[in-house]
């Protein structure tokens, strides 16, 4: 058991739920391989204490109001949108996909005003 002080940083690692998800995505859009290969190496190595650290790792991500604990990324240099659902638990932050489409297929969604909906995985 890991004892907490206030001089003590405490690393919270990501736990990206339905991983399996972006792996079917990309098996059905071959040219998405290489920016979800990046996006997920990058939260490998990530350090977040609150959802502001999300958007400072990546400067592209919108995270969405109202309370939604949600957030959009831009992947593959806002070709690929995916939302994910976060959550700040105890050593960890939680990641839920929620969903992953083209940007095209997002603006649609938004227009239908169901970003905040969504949970097709």
């Amino acid at each position: 058991m890991k004892l907490l002080c206030y001089f003590c940083k405490v690393v919270m690692k990501v736990h990206l739920i339905k991983k399996q998800s972006i792996e079917r995505y990309v098996r059905s859009n071959a040219q998405s391989k290489v920016p979800f290969s990046i996006w997920l190496s990058t939260i490998k190595y990530v350090d977040w204490s609150e959802p502001s650290d999300i958007a400072k790792t990546f400067g592209s991500a919108d995270i969405l109001g109202g309370g939604s604990d949600r957030i959009v990324f831009n992947i593959g240099g806002n070709k690929y949108r995916m939302i994910c659902k976060y959550y700040f638990g105890n050593f960890k932050i939680h990641l839920f996909i929620k969903w992953i489409g083209t940007h095209a297929e997002y603006t649609k969604l938004c227009k239908n005003g169901k970003q905040f909906l969504v949970s097709l995985f």
